[in-house]
């Protein structure tokens, strides 16, 4: 408050985290559409009035500090929860005229997000804006503010987050329609020997579940590529370059794509949901946006008996 009082401008602090983002004042200047003079001129100001020295200047450039790097951080929060109250206070007055952010992995992209735009748009004027990442991501995302509802899996912290209940999967196996695996009822580790694997990175817990199962059985995994987020595997398994382990909601999204899709054991469960920040209040629109979510993991189980091969085919809207 009292470097708010002392002169400490709303407009230093947006230059500032463009100069930032850009790399230079010359791209800053550009992408904000001031001289690049004036640009140089609220970064003065601001380092004036901080009283730290956020970037080392040399023949015509400025290159960050350390301090500018951690001060960004507490920069863009602040700034996210200024357009957060800017876009609620526009919501307020024009209706439902607002633009939700949703966060979820980019796999989502394929099926269900567009299914949750269409019934969003079909209700609203709301715009959507789509954020990817991983399931940490997805949680960071809406602390910081970035997102408003997003896509991600339990657990989670009660203390930080509130959640609606979107469905359960098993692991499946994907595969090429003419693969030797349609003809049987479910695939275990045993008959994964010899087969080449499109796997996730090893950083990701599904991945040591399925080598762990792979290696009790006797079998070495053989690797032909990793990835590293769902969404990647499905190209190189519908070219026939492998098989690949995934779960049934994560299935769903490859409709575009020759895939078919068998139980797998050994099997974890997975409980998604839809997440927000907790104590987080609902316009409207959020309530339909958060509906739309829901609505579109009905129904969510792909492979209903483990005596038929299940053919990944897209759920009408």
């Amino acid at each position: 408050m009292e470097l708010l009082q002392s002169g400490l401008k709303l407009r230093q602090l947006q230059v500032f985290r463009e100069v930032l983002r850009a790399g230079s004042t010359r791209r800053a200047a550009m992408a904000l559409g001031i001289s690049q003079p004036a640009v140089s001129q609220h970064v003065k100001q601001l380092e004036a009035m901080l009283g730290i020295l956020l970037f080392k200047r040399s023949a015509n450039r400025i290159v960050p500090l350390q301090e500018a790097w951690e001060l960004l951080r507490n920069v863009e929060l602040a700034l996210t929860s200024l357009n957060r109250l800017e876009a609620s206070i526009f919501a307020m007055k024009n209706d439902e005229k607002q633009r939700i952010a949703i966060a979820a992995p980019s796999v989502f992209g394929f099926v269900t997000l567009p299914r949750v735009v269409a019934t969003i748009r079909s209700k609203t004027a709301t715009t959507v804006r789509s954020i990817s990442g991983s399931y940490d991501q997805i949680g960071e995302h809406i602390l910081a503010g970035r997102a408003d509802l997003g896509i991600s899996r339990l657990p989670l912290d009660p203390r930080l987050f509130e959640w609606a209940p979107l469905g359960s999967a098993r692991n499946v196996c994907i595969f090429h329609p003419d693969h030797r695996f349609a003809k049987q009822a479910r695939i275990e580790a045993h008959d994964l020997a010899g087969e080449t694997i499109v796997d996730i990175d090893p950083q990701f817990a599904a991945h040591q579940m399925n080598f762990n199962a792979l290696r009790f059985a006797g079998v070495e995994p053989d690797i032909l590529v990793e990835f590293d987020c769902n969404g990647h595997e499905a190209g190189y398994v519908s070219a026939g370059l492998g098989i690949s382990i995934t779960n049934e909601i994560i299935a769903r999204e490859y409709a575009a794509f020759n895939l078919e899709a068998k139980p797998v054991e050994p099997s974890a469960l997975y409980h998604y949901v839809a997440i927000w920040q907790k104590g987080r209040t609902f316009s409207n629109a959020l309530n339909i946006c958060l509906e739309a979510i829901v609505s579109a993991f009905v129904p969510t189980t792909l492979v209903s008996a483990h005596t038929r091969t299940t053919r990944i085919l897209p759920e009408t809207v």
